[in-house]
C-alpha cells in the first residue's frame, strides 16, 4: 500500500499534462470556424434552392489595403483580424436584415449562423490577444455598417444573392485565418524548441 502510495506521488504527478498553447487553440478554433462556415454555406444553399448549382463571378466584400512589403506572420494576423472584423459586421447585417424581412427564425441555419457569430467574435478575442502590441491595438467590435448600400437595396433578391456572397466571404476569411494561424503557430513552436 506505502509503495503504491509513493508512486502516485512521485515527481511525474507534480508536473501538470501541458494543454493545447494560445496559437494551437487559435488555430483549432479557426478551424472549426471555417467547418462551420462551409455548413452554413451549405445550409443556406438548401434553403435559396436556386444557388445550388450558383458559382459567384462577384470580387471579395471584405478587401486589405496592399503591404508594399512582405509582411511579418504577426502584421499578418493583425491584417487578418481586420478582415474578421469586416467579417463580424457583415455576419451581424445579415443576421439583422434577415430578421426584418422574414421575422425570427429557428432551424439549422438560424442555429448555425448564431454560432458562426459567436465564434467569430471569440476568434477576435483569440487573435487579440496573439498579436496585440503596444503599438498595435486590436478592436473586437464589428466593422461594418449595416446600410442600404451595403446590399445594393436590390428588394429580396438582392438581399439573397448578398448574403450568399457574405457566406462566401465566411468560408474564405476562415480558410485564410487557420492558414495563417497555422503558420503562426509552426513559427512560435519553432521559436520554443531553441
Amino acid at each position: 500500500m506505502a509503495e503504491r502510495q509513493e508512486r502516485r506521488d512521485g515527481p511525474e504527478q507534480d508536473a501538470p499534462a501541458p494543454g493545447p498553447s494560445q496559437t494551437e487553440r487559435a488555430v483549432a478554433l479557426a478551424r472549426l470556424l471555417h467547418h462551420e462556415c462551409a455548413l452554413l454555406l451549405q445550409l443556406y444553399k438548401e434553403k435559396e434552392t436556386f444557388l445550388l448549382d450558383h458559382t459567384s463571378d462577384a470580387g471579395r466584400i471584405v478587401t486589405l489595403s496592399p503591404d508594399p512589403e512582405e509582411p511579418s506572420t504577426e502584421q499578418q494576423v493583425q491584417s487578418l483580424h481586420s478582415a474578421l472584423r469586416q467579417c463580424l459586421g457583415l455576419i451581424h447585417c445579415v443576421i439583422l436584415k434577415e430578421e426584418e424581412e422574414w421575422g425570427v427564425l429557428e432551424g439549422d441555419y438560424e442555429t448555425t449562423k448564431k454560432s458562426v457569430r459567436g465564434r467569430l467574435e471569440h476568434l477576435l478575442s483569440t487573435t487579440k490577444a496573439l498579436v496585440e502590441t503596444e503599438d498595435v491595438i486590436l478592436e473586437v467590435s464589428p466593422d461594418h455598417k449595416c446600410n442600404e448600400e451595403t446590399d445594393g437595396g436590390g428588394g429580396v433578391f438582392g438581399l439573397k444573392m448578398w448574403t450568399y456572397q457574405v457566406l462566401l466571404e465566411l468560408v474564405h476569411w476562415a480558410d485564410r485565418a487557420a492558414q495563417t494561424l497555422h503558420v503562426l503557430h509552426t513559427e512560435r513552436t519553432e521559436t520554443e524548441d531553441f
